[in-house]
């Protein structure tokens, strides 16, 4: 094993233990982390996919037996997830993500602050569950998860970053629970991303088959501590997760590193 490789492989573990704590399958950071180890742009998007492909279905079984998934409001994800994160990896070869990065750097800043307040600010029905998406509602996740299906197979990230906030802030689902679901929904993300690239060859199996242990027991880990972390603080790890991977993505953009 190389010196990249073997890092790569140390970094992916940690990442996925950090991530899977908050609903993330790590995507966020894995894909920077192979770019700057050296592996091309489409390899580390379609890698850091099927990453978090294996990251959030590890993390998924830990949170159903804590019944921190809402299967049914997740399903509702599921038909614009899975259509936009197809188009998102076909459409690799044609896009240039630079302005997508540049968006997704302010709405990292904004959710993160919103999420970092949360810890001060009472949220009333923490232990609540909503009902189940009404109709209006339920066009809105499609559309909303189309969205994020799209940035997450360009980018090379589940949607969690995207798909918890929305739950917590905009459904009012718990922040377990919110992670917990996230999670299932971003299987569904990443496995047709990588269908996506697939169709082009973005895949380096070698790459891939060395990270997957890891990724699997760090997925693990990360879950079973996040079942057991106050709600409050995992707010706050996930808002400032939010501004570490937007600051690395402003020292990328601007050619600082």
């Amino acid at each position: 094993m190389d010196l990249s490789l073997g890092i790569a492989v140390a970094a992916v573990f940690f990442i996925s233990a950090v991530f899977s704590m908050f609903g993330q399958g790590g995507g966020s950071l894995y894909t920077p982390t192979l770019v700057l180890l050296g592996y091309a742009t489409l390899i580390s998007v379609s890698t850091s996919l099927v990453l978090n492909l294996v990251t959030a279905f590890f993390a998924t079984l830990v949170y159903y037996r804590q019944n921190l998934v809402d299967v049914r409001l997740a399903v509702a994800f599921i038909p614009g997830i899975v259509a936009g994160s197809f188009l998102g990896g076909a459409m690799g070869n044609f896009v240039d993500p630079g302005l997508l990065l540049w968006l997704f750097v302010a709405f990292l800043l904004g959710a993160g602050a919103r999420m970092v307040y949360t810890y001060w600010e009472r949220t009333p029905g923490e232990e609540l569950v909503p009902g189940h998406p009404s109709q209006s509602m339920y066009l809105i996740i499609v559309g909303f998860s189309f969205g994020v299906g799209i940035l997450s197979g360009l980018l090379g990230v589940g949607g969690g970053i995207l798909i918890v906030p929305f739950l917590i802030f905009f459904y009012k689902v718990p922040t377990k629970v919110s992670a917990g679901t996230a999670g299932f929904v971003v299987i569904f993300s990443s496995l047709f991303g990588v269908l996506g690239h697939s169709a082009y060859g973005h895949l380096d199996v070698t790459l891939i088959l060395a990270t997957l242990v890891a990724v699997a027991v760090g997925a693990t880990l990360g879950a079973r501590f996040m079942v057991r972390t106050k709600a409050g603080w995992v707010k706050i790890g996930f808002g400032l997760i939010m501004w570490a991977f937007a600051f690395q993505l402003i020292a990328k953009l601007v050619g600082w590193m």
